[in-house]
Protein backbone atom coordinates (compact mmCIF):
# COMPACT_ATOMS: atom_id res chain seq x y z
CA UNK A 1 0.00 0.00 0.00
CA UNK A 2 1.63 3.65 -1.04
CA UNK A 3 1.22 5.93 1.37
CA UNK A 4 1.93 8.70 -1.13
CA UNK A 5 -0.80 11.68 -1.11
CA UNK A 6 -1.87 12.95 -4.68
CA UNK A 7 -1.72 16.83 -3.82
CA UNK A 8 -4.13 18.96 -5.82
CA UNK A 9 -2.80 20.91 -8.77
CA UNK A 10 -2.35 24.55 -7.43
CA UNK A 11 -2.18 27.58 -9.85
CA UNK A 12 0.85 29.25 -10.27
CA UNK A 13 1.18 32.97 -8.84
CA UNK A 14 3.15 35.89 -10.84
CA UNK A 15 3.41 39.22 -11.60
CA UNK A 16 2.89 39.85 -15.12
CA UNK A 17 4.66 43.39 -17.15
CA UNK A 18 4.59 44.01 -20.55
CA UNK A 19 7.82 44.44 -22.86
CA UNK A 20 7.55 48.49 -21.70
CA UNK A 21 7.85 47.50 -18.20
CA UNK A 22 4.34 48.12 -17.14
CA UNK A 23 2.65 46.00 -14.87
CA UNK A 24 -0.10 44.60 -14.28
CA UNK A 25 -3.14 46.02 -11.35
CA UNK A 26 -6.36 45.54 -10.70
CA UNK A 27 -7.47 48.95 -10.23
CA UNK A 28 -11.83 49.60 -9.67
CA UNK A 29 -12.80 46.40 -10.76
CA UNK A 30 -10.36 47.02 -14.21
CA UNK A 31 -7.26 45.59 -15.02
CA UNK A 32 -4.96 47.91 -16.05
CA UNK A 33 -1.28 48.00 -17.25
CA UNK A 34 1.28 51.08 -15.82
CA UNK A 35 4.40 51.79 -15.54
CA UNK A 36 6.52 50.17 -12.67
CA UNK A 37 7.03 52.23 -9.75
CA UNK A 38 8.96 51.56 -6.22
CA UNK A 39 5.58 51.60 -4.21
CA UNK A 40 3.57 49.91 -6.36
CA UNK A 41 1.79 46.73 -5.85
CA UNK A 42 1.26 44.49 -9.37
CA UNK A 43 -1.90 42.47 -8.74
CA UNK A 44 -1.20 38.67 -8.62
CA UNK A 45 -2.13 36.74 -11.32
CA UNK A 46 -2.81 33.07 -11.02
CA UNK A 47 -2.11 30.77 -14.07
CA UNK A 48 -3.27 27.04 -13.98
CA UNK A 49 -3.08 24.79 -17.36
CA UNK A 50 -6.21 23.01 -18.70
CA UNK A 51 -6.77 19.71 -17.92
CA UNK A 52 -8.74 19.08 -21.17
CA UNK A 53 -5.60 18.71 -23.39
CA UNK A 54 -7.72 17.76 -26.42
CA UNK A 55 -9.15 20.94 -26.60
CA UNK A 56 -5.51 22.27 -27.64
CA UNK A 57 -4.65 23.62 -30.84
CA UNK A 58 -1.38 22.26 -32.45
CA UNK A 59 1.46 24.84 -32.29
CA UNK A 60 -0.52 27.79 -30.43
CA UNK A 61 1.21 27.08 -26.97
CA UNK A 62 -0.21 26.15 -23.68
CA UNK A 63 -3.62 25.87 -22.71
CA UNK A 64 -4.33 28.13 -19.31
CA UNK A 65 -6.56 29.81 -17.23
CA UNK A 66 -5.35 33.60 -16.17
CA UNK A 67 -6.90 35.00 -12.72
CA UNK A 68 -6.17 37.17 -10.13
CA UNK A 69 -5.56 35.98 -6.72
CA UNK A 70 -7.03 38.85 -4.70
CA UNK A 71 -10.21 39.65 -5.32
CA UNK A 72 -10.81 36.08 -6.55
CA UNK A 73 -11.69 37.05 -10.62
CA UNK A 74 -10.46 35.76 -13.75
CA UNK A 75 -9.90 36.74 -17.22
CA UNK A 76 -12.34 35.39 -20.08
CA UNK A 77 -13.59 36.74 -23.80
CA UNK A 78 -16.63 38.00 -24.85
CA UNK A 79 -18.43 39.77 -27.49
CA UNK A 80 -19.63 43.04 -26.52
CA UNK A 81 -21.54 45.31 -29.21
CA UNK A 82 -20.62 42.56 -31.75
CA UNK A 83 -16.59 43.25 -30.38
CA UNK A 84 -14.34 40.59 -28.74
CA UNK A 85 -13.68 42.00 -25.64
CA UNK A 86 -11.76 40.96 -22.34
CA UNK A 87 -13.24 40.76 -19.23
CA UNK A 88 -12.92 39.98 -15.10
CA UNK A 89 -15.17 37.85 -13.78
CA UNK A 90 -15.65 36.64 -10.21
CA UNK A 91 -14.72 32.84 -10.69
CA UNK A 92 -12.37 30.36 -8.54
CA UNK A 93 -9.71 29.27 -11.09
CA UNK A 94 -9.84 26.01 -9.25
CA UNK A 95 -13.67 25.40 -10.27
CA UNK A 96 -12.90 26.48 -13.86
CA UNK A 97 -9.90 23.58 -13.63
CA UNK A 98 -12.20 21.12 -12.14
CA UNK A 99 -15.08 21.59 -14.97
CA UNK A 100 -15.65 18.31 -16.42
CA UNK A 101 -15.67 20.13 -19.74
CA UNK A 102 -13.26 23.21 -21.07
CA UNK A 103 -14.76 26.58 -20.61
CA UNK A 104 -13.32 27.99 -23.79
CA UNK A 105 -14.03 31.98 -22.69
CA UNK A 106 -11.71 31.80 -20.07
CA UNK A 107 -9.05 30.15 -21.70
CA UNK A 108 -6.18 31.34 -23.86
CA UNK A 109 -3.36 29.82 -25.39
CA UNK A 110 0.23 30.96 -23.10
CA UNK A 111 2.89 30.87 -25.87
CA UNK A 112 6.24 31.40 -24.67
CA UNK A 113 8.93 32.73 -26.88
CA UNK A 114 12.08 33.12 -24.81
CA UNK A 115 11.46 35.95 -21.65
CA UNK A 116 8.04 36.67 -23.21
CA UNK A 117 4.99 35.23 -23.53
CA UNK A 118 1.67 35.84 -25.98
CA UNK A 119 -2.08 35.07 -24.47
CA UNK A 120 -4.20 34.48 -27.10
CA UNK A 121 -7.81 33.88 -26.59
CA UNK A 122 -8.85 30.39 -27.56
CA UNK A 123 -12.87 31.55 -28.17
CA UNK A 124 -11.56 34.71 -30.35
CA UNK A 125 -8.33 32.81 -32.57
CA UNK A 126 -6.32 35.48 -33.90
CA UNK A 127 -7.18 37.68 -31.12
CA UNK A 128 -4.49 38.78 -27.97
CA UNK A 129 -4.34 40.06 -24.27
CA UNK A 130 -2.85 43.91 -24.92
CA UNK A 131 -1.74 47.09 -22.94
CA UNK A 132 -1.48 50.65 -24.88
CA UNK A 133 2.34 51.66 -24.94
CA UNK A 134 1.55 54.69 -22.47
CA UNK A 135 0.56 52.99 -19.77
CA UNK A 136 -2.93 53.73 -17.09
CA UNK A 137 -4.99 52.21 -19.72
CA UNK A 138 -7.40 48.81 -19.26
CA UNK A 139 -6.02 45.13 -21.29
CA UNK A 140 -7.65 45.08 -24.50
CA UNK A 141 -7.75 41.80 -26.71
CA UNK A 142 -6.53 42.98 -30.06
CA UNK A 143 -5.71 41.24 -33.15
CA UNK A 144 -3.41 44.29 -34.66
CA UNK A 145 0.00 42.09 -33.42
CA UNK A 146 3.60 44.56 -33.00
CA UNK A 147 1.31 47.73 -33.94
CA UNK A 148 -0.35 50.64 -31.39
CA UNK A 149 -0.51 48.04 -28.46
CA UNK A 150 1.59 45.76 -26.39
CA UNK A 151 0.77 41.86 -26.70
CA UNK A 152 4.28 40.43 -25.41
CA UNK A 153 4.28 40.01 -21.96
CA UNK A 154 6.39 38.23 -19.42
CA UNK A 155 5.42 36.24 -16.32
CA UNK A 156 7.72 36.28 -13.28
CA UNK A 157 6.98 33.27 -10.89
CA UNK A 158 6.41 34.27 -6.87
CA UNK A 159 7.79 32.02 -4.30
CA UNK A 160 5.14 29.75 -2.89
Amino acid sequence: MSSKVLSMPQPLLGNIQDVNHQVWILQDQTLKAVPRKNNMVPATVTLIPCNHMEALEKDKGSLIYLGLKEPELCLFCTKVNEQPTLQLKEQKIMDLYNQAEPVKPFLFYHNKNGSTSTFESVVFPGWFIASCPNGGCPLIITQELGKFYTTDFGFTVLNP
